[in-house]
């Protein structure tokens, strides 16, 4: 059974990636129907520090240390960096392109983190070797195909034979104004920023994390902290109570499994005390 320990860490990324995907595909089909952002982000922060309060008060408290001022407002900022900010931006960029895209794009997080961590001093890259060019040569790629993911959307994957499909397209082709394209371009640099400020999120809290190396804790602070910043926000922006209801099974469903399957990604990244800085994968 030697090969099950070797490789539960790759079926359990494998399990985390396609539980994303369908987050990616319920949030969709959620803001689609018009739930607003904010309200999303309020509602699975919520819900993650109401689930992990408990989990860090009983399995971290014989060994936690006092939270000073300093490490509370560092969380606070770590919680508007990579909680609040991030995953609106997400959220925006999500609504203006697609499931699909969204998910490729945050690939883009691992690149961004290897970039921001060089001139910390946090990654070092030596050409002469070969894993050096590999860390590279694997970054431009990213890179490159972010890129052209943005600037061409390409075909429908479809049967070109088809009459009812050459119809489709022909609509399509005339129908597609520039309002469109230039949403969805909109929508890819929302996705960047989103991508560049969860980066640097990783960067901060490896920093946070040697002051305060209680993951639970510190990731039950931070959901906490990122709902309520995430409600004021929203209320400041949009001052309709009713917004706050959800309608229906599909949203519910959608903030509810969206936070489960991001706390499970968190868990496996070894949220705020053993972050390597360049070694983490999309969510």
């Amino acid at each position: 059974m030697s090969w099950v320990g070797q490789w539960k860490h790759v079926v359990a990324m494998v399990a985390i990636n396609f539980a994303f995907g369908l987050v990616n595909l319920l949030l969709k089909k959620a803001l689609d129907k018009g739930l607003n952002h904010l309200i999303i982000v309020t509602y699975r922060q919520s819900i993650a520090a109401i689930f992990l309060a408990p989990i860090a008060y009983f399995r971290e408290r014989k060994s936690r240390s006092e939270l000073t001022p300093l490490i509370l407002c560092q969380l606070f900022l770590l919680a508007l960096i990579g909680l609040t900010i991030s995953q609106y931006l997400f959220l925006l960029g999500l609504e203006s392109t697609s499931a699909t895209f969204s998910c490729a794009f945050l690939n883009m997080v691992p690149v961004n983190t290897f970039i921001l961590a060089l001139p910390f001093g946090l990654e070092k890259v030596n050409m002469k070797s070969k894993s050096g060019r590999a860390k590279v040569l694997g970054a431009l790629l990213c890179v490159c195909g972010a890129l052209l993911l943005t600037l061409y959307r390409g075909m429908p994957l479809a049967n070109s034979h088809s009459p009812d499909t050459v119809h489709l397209i022909n609509q399509n082709n005339t129908t597609i104004s520039a309002n469109k394209t230039k949403r969805w371009v909109v929508g890819s640099v929302f996705l960047g920023a989103g991508s560049l400020l969860w980066s640097s999120w990783f960067l901060i809290q490896a920093k946070v994390g040697k002051k305060y190396p209680f993951e639970y804790s510190s990731t039950a602070i931070m959901s906490f902290f990122a709902a309520i910043q995430s409600a004021i926000l929203s209320l400041i922006i949009h001052r309709n109570v009713t917004m706050w209801v959800l309608k229906g099974a599909l949203e519910i469903i959608s903030v509810t499994y969206a936070n489960q399957a991001a706390e499970e990604g968190d868990q496996d990244f070894k949220p705020a005390s053993q972050v390597i800085p360049v070694a983490v994968d999309s969510r």
